[in-house]
């Protein structure tokens, strides 16, 4: 069978509809998927793009074809289906493509929780599979049945907090039309929280705007409502649920090293010693706070398929991302976008402290950038001229190339889909930042 290859991605499979990737495309993700991972059952999902009931439909038909029982969840966030994974003890295939633009569609797969097929561990499989139409035998066709886990995930992502510590608080949470809706109305219903819901509905035309709250035009309108309602927080996520944003009382967005500097100090108060995992890309923030606090800081590729194993492996309690991603051991490890709100929420109201308040010393004291793009044609070379520049500084190669030196640091790392050259550089002060920022941009971009 003839297929896209540039669909299969490092970590999902993803693609325009239908030109890309359509309901042959998922009737054969189907039958391959059963032949590599050879279930008994599978737990089948699906977000709320238009392409998506017809997609999951042809996904589920391949999967019964291989004589896989299916467990279909039906319309869920991506938490909500890995919540069905780990609980059922089942793999699983999700059909979102995340936080892409409405004319994608895609497959994310489970195949043990919390791992998940990534590029060099099966979703190349499933392609060669795919293109050799190379289905494994099999008589007789699987059954489907509908499966309903809203209540137990409801109740396992309250289960993450001490609800009777939580204050009143006004947040603003904007799904964006996405997943989240309407089972963070379900759990904002039984806390303490004055609920400003911004599109909430989930709605696959996506009429209001964008499914990635990292880009600044989609979580505008998110940052003037927290103001205009004189609310203590505001909350993003992303399309299906696996990310999580947060806005702070000034309207202003809050980077993702930040929260995870600040949930990594207040999960090791909770278990003091607790091994927190972050990635390359991270502010020293992370690893300051988590020393302050008696903790291990472990840094990381950037990844899923890297965070993940490595949280387990060190028995760690939690694992942040830059871009959003949160990973919890009692979240059987897995990311959520919900679990991380509740999470600051009570973090706010045990310490009496604004959303601002809890920035400001870090602010204070650490300068991001923030990731920005470049354009390359070889971003290997690229990468070979930083280190031969600043080979006077503390090199390291986990993920791209880090450098460090005693007030400033970076790290740049190669796009895996686009010739990109990702840059992310801190410095003590504003003005060692923006120097250093201008002259390893000039290196790249020259």
């Amino acid at each position: 069978m003839h297929v896209d290859p540039t669909i299969f991605k490092a970590y999902d499979i993803r693609g325009i509809y239908p030109e890309q990737l359509d309901e042959e495309t998922g009737r054969a993700v189907g039958r391959a998927f059963a032949s590599f991972l050879l279930p008994e059952r599978v737990v089948v999902g699906r977000d709320m793009r238009l392409s998506s009931p017809s997609v999951s439909a042809a996904l589920i038909e391949g999967l019964r074809q291989q004589r896989a029982d299916v467990l279909d969840l039906g319309m869920v966030s991506t938490d909500q289906y890995y919540y069905a994974c780990a609980t059922l003890g089942l793999p699983g295939v999700m059909v979102t493509a995340s936080h892409n633009p409405a004319q994608y569609c895609g497959f994310k797969m489970v195949r043990d929780m919390p791992y998940l097929l990534s590029g060099d561990e099966g979703i190349q499989d499933l392609r060669r599979l795919i293109e050799a139409e190379d289905f494994r035998s099999a008589r007789g066709t699987g059954t489907i049945e509908p499966r309903d886990v809203s209540d137990g995930f409801v109740d396992k992502v309250l289960d993450m907090v001490d609800a009777t510590r939580l204050r009143r608080l006004k947040v603003v949470a904007d799904t964006g039309n996405g997943m989240v809706g309407p089972s963070l109305t379900r759990v904002y219903d039984r806390l303490p929280v004055d609920l400003v819901g911004m599109y909430l509905d989930p709605d696959g035309s996506l009429p209001n705007h964008g499914l990635d709250p990292m880009k600044p035009e989609n979580r505008a309108e998110l940052e003037a409502r927290v103001v205009s309602e004189e609310a203590d927080v505001g909350f993003a996520f992303d399309g299906d649920g696996d990310r999580f944003f947060a806005i702070d009382d000034r309207g202003q967005f809050v980077p993702g090293d930040f929260l995870t500097a600040l949930m990594a100090q207040y999960l090791i108060e909770r278990e003091p010693g607790a091994t927190i995992i972050y990635d390359v890309r991270c502010s020293w923030a992370v690893r300051d706070l988590v020393e302050a606090a008696g903790g291990v800081a472990l840094q990381e590729r950037v990844g899923h398929s890297f965070l993940k194993p490595r949280l387990l492996s060190e028995e760690g309690v939690f694992a942040g991302e830059l871009s959003g991603h949160y990973y919890f051991r009692d979240f059987f490890g897995a990311d959520s976008g919900l679990v991380p709100s509740l999470i600051l929420l009570q973090m706010m109201s045990e310490r009496g402290q604004t959303m601002s308040q809890l920035l400001s010393p870090l602010e204070s004291r650490y300068f991001l950038s923030g990731e920005i793009n470049s354009r390359v044609d070889d971003p290997s070379a690229k990468i070979e001229a930083i280190a031969a520049r600043y080979g006077d500084g503390q090199i390291e190669r986990v993920d791209g190339i880090s450098v460090s030196f005693a007030d400033w640091h970076f790290n740049v790392r190669a796009s895996n889909t686009e010739p990109l050259l990702r840059l992310n550089l801190e410095g003590r002060t504003r003005q060692r930042m923006e120097h250093q920022r201008d002259e390893v941009l000039a290196v790249i971009r020259t």
